[in-house]
């Protein structure tokens, strides 16, 4: 019982609990002596078993530890894998401090200087803490240092003089003199050279540089959203040149010259769309293709007001006339190379079409132009005609630039090849969103063979799944080539099935794009009647979309079933009629009271049991699946005790608790109550008749 007495404050009685120990009493923590001798060296230690980093010392004595640094957050929103870190520890450590380097490529600048200056911040916060302590907390702020404002950076060019080439040594065109001994002639007075007209710069408000850097961002978001996983797809360490894929819409109409572009150099200033874009052909000769790079430069500085999207779908739809203006106008000037040939304007270039490079496209047979369609020269009419679909961005539906429409991921995805089974939603509802795609497919197909429903889940696109039928144990197959969803298309790819039929899609894992930041969000699970409604990661917009209706198109039939079973294996003739007992019984020398014979899987052959077996055969035994009952001969699936078409025991008899004249059981433990033997003692009468 606790005493009620008044006690002075302060005081401390053993008897009831305090809120915390006497501040004599607490002991600090213990620190090794590799520690407390060699601060430095403890300190690199650690860092190395938990890192395994690459270790080099400065002359200054400096060590450099380069090493992977993975987040450990599951939930980390950002799209890095590893952090590529070079931490310098001084000689003089930990006097001073210690210094963090990100050498990651993929990651802009700005981010990484963040980074940086939330090390040296953990640094002075965490005065006396170990270099893995100062790692560990790293990863921890991690997200929070690359959820902060971008550092702005500067990027410094240098420019080579070019001055002293204003004043040629010869005339061009003038051949060198042969002789060099001839004395030197005085130079003839010529007419001094005009001065060149001094360009100021443009230059422009912080304002407008605000607004062009704004819209630069947003603009290359969206790019790099919808061609970052492409086959061609490049960017260059600056962020200037991107070298990006491009699919003319008519190829055969182009010069010969420019019939093997497969992909542009799209160069965006630093302030675009303040500065003019440019583009540069590659897999071309540059004397082919300057005078329709000089065109397409002009006609992006007209039209400003387009984005970097809209310029390669015009390039890429009207490329063959851009060509056709190009080469006009380079001929008036008398600048056009000799081996271009002239056919750009003749009519016999409709005639020229595709038969040595296929596009995926073996199905469409192209037609000639007729020659008699043809307009002669073209050069100014088209020019006009062109400047009022140049405001349109996709007016066709033929060629155009290659869209990404990758996941995760996962690797480019081009126009697939129309076969299989088409998946569409026709009536799907986006909203806030520019582009979707699924990333995990699951779909209920009927097998070709019992037509019984089987589900076949975690399709992903340009994986094969096989499995099997829950029934008839028939193989199948089924492959997921995906395609992009937008506002002009429904269809979300091609399934390739074998021995089975696409029946229904069952709740499935899409990935949205957000329209206003062009970011990909996370997988967000949907099934047909479902409305999904999220909100962007980045920017915190809300999206929804919904899928009313499912359609599975059949283009072209699935791969046949394979064969049920192999070639059969001749079984031995055993001599066996139906109805009649084995020799025996099936009984043998190891197993008296085994009523049967076995089938071994192994083999196939019939042996009385095991031991059998492996005296007979040159291989050990496996388990048999199939048995002949010893009393009527009859070949049947295994059965542990009874045969299943006489119903007879195949196993000898263990007795049932009785004396049965001597041929049962004879130990009492076993024995049954009901047996009067069981508790019979020996006495009595008994004793009396031995006496």
């Amino acid at each position: 019982m606790i005493s009620t007495r008044r006690m002075p404050e302060g005081a401390i009685d053993g008897r009831q609990a305090v809120a915390r120990a006497p501040s004599g009493q607490v002991v600090p923590k213990p620190v090794p002596d590799s520690q407390t001798q060699d601060p430095r060296k403890y300190h690199l230690n650690q860092m190395k078993k938990r890192f395994s980093p690459v270790q080099n010392t400065l002359q200054d004595g400096t060590t450099n530890l380069s090493f992977r640094l993975k987040p450990s957050d599951p939930d980390f929103p950002f799209e890095l894998d590893y952090l590529e870190c070079e931490l310098q520890v001084p000689a003089s450590y930990p006097g001073k401090p210690p210094i963090l380097r990100v050498k990651n490529m993929d990651i802009p600048r700005g981010f990484a200087i963040n980074i940086e200056r939330g090390w040296d911040r953990l640094v002075r916060e965490k005065q006396g803490s170990t270099l893995l302590a100062l790692t560990n907390a790293l990863d921890k702020d991690l997200e929070t240092f690359l959820s902060e404002q971008k550092t702005e950076t500067v990027t410094l060019l240098s420019f080579r003089d070019t001055r002293h080439l204003d004043s040629p040594a010869h005339v061009l065109g003038e051949a060198p003199s042969s002789s060099t001994s001839a004395p030197p002639q005085p130079a003839p007075k010529t007419a001094p050279l005009p001065s060149r007209r001094y360009v100021p710069e443009e230059s422009f408000t912080e304002e407008q540089i605000a607004i062009a850097r704004a819209r630069r961002a947003q603009e290359i978001r969206q790019l790099e959203s919808r061609m970052s996983r492409m086959p061609h797809y490049q960017k260059s360490a600056d962020g200037v040149v991107y070298t990006l894929p491009l699919e003319p819409r008519r190829r055969g109409e182009l010069p010969i010259e420019l019939q093997r572009i497969q992909s542009v150099q799209l160069i965006i200033p630093l302030l675009y769309p303040l500065q003019s874009l440019k583009v540069l052909l590659n897999d071309v000769e540059s004397k082919d293709a300057e005078a329709l790079e000089d065109l397409f430069a002009r006609k992006a500085t007209q039209q400003k007001h387009m984005s970097l999207t809209s310029h390669l779908n015009y390039l890429a739809q009207n490329i063959h006339t851009m060509a056709k203006q190009a080469h006009a106008t380079a001929k008036q000037t008398g600048t056009v190379p000799e081996h271009v040939s002239d056919a750009v304007n003749s009519p016999v270039q409709h005639t020229i079409t595709r038969t040595t490079v296929e596009y995926g496209r073996s199905h469409i047979h192209v037609i000639p132009r007729p020659p008699e369609w043809s307009f002669g020269n073209e050069s100014e009419d088209s020019y006009d005609s062109d400047d009022d679909r140049w405001n349109s961005e996709d007016e066709s539906d033929d060629g155009g630039v290659a869209v990404d429409t990758g996941n995760g991921g996962v690797s480019g995805i081009a126009q697939q090849a129309e076969r299989g089974t088409a998946i569409s939603f026709p009536s799907i509802e986006l909203y806030s969103i520019e582009l979707l795609q699924i990333s995990i497919l699951n779909i209920s197909v009927k097998c070709e063979r019992c037509r019984t429903l089987n589900d076949i889940t975690g399709l992903r696109p340009e994986v094969e799944k096989a499995s099997s039928c829950k029934k008839c144990a028939t193989a199948f197959t089924a492959k997921f080539r995906q395609e992009m969803m937008h506002q002009g298309s429904v269809r979300a790819g091609f399934i390739d099935v074998a021995a089975c039929s696409v029946a229904d899609m069952l709740p499935s894992t899409f990935i949205p794009t957000c329209s206003r930041c062009s970011t990909p969000s996370q997988g967000l699970v949907s099934v047909r009647g479902e409305t999904i409604t999220n909100v962007c990661r980045e920017c915190h917009a809300k999206f929804t979309f919904k899928i009313p209706e499912v359609k599975f198109l059949a283009i072209t039939p699935g791969a046949r079933a394979p064969p049920t079973a192999g070639p059969r294996r001749q079984q031995e003739k055993l001599g066996l009629h139906a109805g009649e007992a084995l020799p025996g019984r099936g009984a043998c020398a190891h197993y008296r009271r085994s009523y049967r014979w076995f089938r071994f899987s192994c083999c196939s052959k019939v042996h009385a049991c095991d031991k059998c077996h492996d005296g007979a055969e040159d291989h050990a035994h496996e388990w048999a699946n199939r048995m002949i009952c010893g009393w009527c001969s009859r070949e049947q699936n295994y059965a542990v005790e009874a045969c299943a078409f006489c119903g007879r025991s195949v196993i000898g008899g263990k007795g049932r608790g009785f004396w049965e004249g001597g041929k049962g059981t004879r130990d009492k433990t076993r024995m049954s109550r009901k047996d009067k033997r069981k508790f019979r003692r020996v006495g009595g009468s008994e004793g009396q008749k031995r006496e």
